[in-house]
């Protein structure tokens, strides 16, 4: 597969900030992977407006998403969750829990997650045969979605699942149905409603609170079990879900020199977690040792969860 990104002049991160978000033309796919037109339901991807079967309750998994991410609430779900004392277990383990998952944000797919988590890392690896981290990182990018079980918290889908985006500054009219954080008390709040709110320029996404869910805490589990995983693999397993800036660009200004590096391989990524889902059926058996020999190059036995 050939990826056409343009290469910026070495005159610093501003000349970086116009050449990061890469261009759906400058995509070419040589690889056996197309591009779908709809997903799984006939319709286009990501159309949050289209009415269908999943519609009013995408919606309404938005409304109360927009009204409890709080500046607050982040911090406090970090501060909990941060410490790994849930379970122990190998990254296989989580991947089989994800059986009885399902997505109630997404407009594309109503599957197992699992089935998601082949099919993305799948199709990465038919195009990408020789990078291997990035064929584990589409595997294990959605385990934190193991919040959702009784064992880990059963916390609600809206703490879960769907777009992220940072907390503690404006939200951006980007953000799928931006309309209702007129409900969250942190828009009307002078402290975190304006550009920067409580950052400062090029600060870094790392030092951005996001919303919380299965990206951030999967996160926090590959850093803290020591995972070997270059940057750009955790770059991409945080943000993944940050479409109002991999999709349309919003919040560079936060962003630094590594965060610039990285959202190209996001942006690589993107392609694949979006356009693989389908009812396809990955054969689990057939790809297992694969991906177990993956694990074991990358992470321990067994994580703190």
């Amino acid at each position: 597969m050939t990826i056409l990104i343009e290469q910026p002049h070495q005159i610093g991160i501003e000349a970086e900030e116009k050449n990061a978000l890469i261009d759906e033309k400058e995509l070419a796919w040589d690889g056996d992977f197309l591009v779908p037109q709809t997903n799984s339901f006939g319709h286009t991807f990501r159309d949050y407006e289209v009415e269908g079967e999943r519609q009013p309750g995408v919606e309404n998994f938005y409304r109360i998403n927009h009204l409890n991410q709080t500046f607050d609430f982040v911090k406090k779900m970090r501060q909990e969750y941060s410490k790994l004392n849930r379970m122990e277990m190998s990254i296989w383990e989580c991947c089989e829990l994800l059986n009885d998952v399902v997505d109630e944000s997404d407009p594309d797919l109503d599957e197992p997650q699992i089935e998601h988590l082949l099919q993305t890392a799948e199709a990465i690896r038919r195009d990408y045969p020789n990078e291997d981290w990035l064929h584990l990182t589409g595997l294990i990018h959605d385990l934190g979605k193991v919040l959702l079980l009784p064992s880990f918290g059963g916390l609600p889908q809206w703490a879960v699942v769907g777009d992220t985006y940072p907390v503690g500054c404006a939200f951006n009219d980007s953000i799928v149905h931006h309309k209702y954080f007129k409900e969250n008390p942190d828009y009307y709040n002078p402290a975190y409603n304006t550009k920067y709110g409580v950052y400062s320029k090029r600060c870094g996404l790392e030092n951005v609170l996001m919303s919380w869910g299965h990206d951030d805490y999967m996160y926090l589990v590959a850093k803290e079990n020591h995972s070997t995983l270059p940057s750009a693999a955790l770059f991409i397993i945080r943000y993944h879900s940050f479409y109002a800036l991999h999709s349309s660009g919003e919040y560079r200004h936060l962003m630094n020199e590594e965060d610039f590096e990285n959202l190209k391989w996001l942006h690589v990524f993107n392609k694949y977690d979006l356009y693989s889902k389908s009812k396809v059926r990955v054969d689990v058996e057939k790809v297992k040792p694969y991906y177990l020999s993956l694990i074991k190059k990358y992470f321990p036995a067994k994580l703190k969860w």
